[in-house]
Formats: structure tokens, sequence, C-alpha cells
């Protein structure tokens, strides 16, 4: 059987709620791990200064 790569959106959630998680906490460590955890699933489009 052949193993799925994650989908974005799921990565992201996951981030967020180690995010929120370590918000929760305290544990500044799974904070930053969530959030560059999201950061690592953003698409380029996404990480470019705003145009508006």
């Amino acid at each position: 059987m052949t193993k799925r790569a994650p989908t974005t959106s799921a990565e992201q959630i996951k981030g967020s709620v180690k995010e929120a998680i370590g918000k929760l906490t305290g544990d500044v460590r799974i904070e930053a791990e969530g959030r560059r955890q999201k950061d690592e699933v953003r698409s380029p489009r996404e990480t470019g200064p705003r145009k508006d």
C-alpha cells in the first residue's frame, strides 16, 4: 500500500492546534513548532507582500 502525503489544509490544522496548545500550556517550544509547521505548508503565493 502506498503512503499518501498529508494535504496542505491538514498540515495547517495540525500546526494551528500545536500553536494553540503551546499558548495554553505556556510551552514556547510547542508554540513555535506549530507556527513553523503552518509556515512550511503555505504556498509561495501567500509568502510575498500583499498587493492591494
